[in-house]
């Protein structure tokens, strides 16, 4: 596959940064595919909203360039990171500071566990493509396949609805649609990102309803 031609009109970014885009853990729900499904977004956005497109691009190419797993208690500390690496990488290629700094705060912006406000309509966007990813059928698939990594379980065989129990996403995954994926859909930042999020957000709120109806079978044998 050429990388590079996805990326159009920035494939020329996309050509010198390809080598810096992925941190060194092997996670298939921050690859390739990750880069271009957030490289779509960013493009549907910003038809609408307008932004920088060099500046989206590299943010988008380096917003995972630092990549801490999920169950290390740096997660939170991983996208300052990767805006700090992306920073000396641009710096290094002979990008402008204010430029640099632009797409560095966008990067540090997009984590949700990170809480920091963005602050620039391209730290917006980006923050926006990066969460519809996180939504809708491949939010889902996400979820999943990092809880499996993670040796969490489905879900509580004996309150999988957490009626009655804290919620406990390091041990159940279905807890992380509540935790984290129905949560997302507030805090978009742009109108475009937002009328997008709501679509996702009634998938994965079908996906949930429908998940307890059938598990629920399950609690009469225990």
């Amino acid at each position: 596959m050429n990388f590079a031609e996805h990326f159009t009109p920035c494939d020329d970014i996309a050509m010198e940064l390809a080598p810096y885009a992925l941190g060194t853990v092997d996670d298939g729900s921050h690859d390739v595919s990750h880069l271009l499904r957030v490289w779509r977004n960013v493009q549907v956005i910003s038809a609408q909203e307008g932004g920088d497109h060099r500046i989206l691009a590299a943010a988008t190419l380096l917003h995972d360039c630092v990549d801490i797993p999920k169950d290390s208690p740096l997660r939170s500390s991983s996208s300052r990171m990767a805006a700090e690496k992306a920073l000396g990488i641009l710096s290094g290629l002979g990008w402008k500071k204010d430029t640099a700094g632009m797409v560095a705060h966008a990067i540090e912006a997009h984590s949700f566990s990170a809480g920091v406000e963005p602050k620039t309509l391209e730290a917006q966007i980006l923050q926006d493509a990066d969460r519809l990813d996180a939504i809708g059928y491949i939010g889902i698939a996400r979820c999943f396949y990092v809880s499996g990594r993670l040796g969490r379980a489905i879900y509580d065989p004996h309150d999988p609805a957490a009626s009655n129990r804290d919620l406990d996403d390091l041990t159940f995954a279905i807890d992380h649609f509540q935790t984290k994926l129905l949560r997302l859909s507030a805090s978009f930042q742009t109108l475009t990102g937002g009328t997008l999020a709501a679509k996702r957000h009634e998938t994965v709120q079908k996906f949930l309803r429908g998940l307890l109806l059938e598990v629920a079978a399950d609690q009469s044998n225990i």
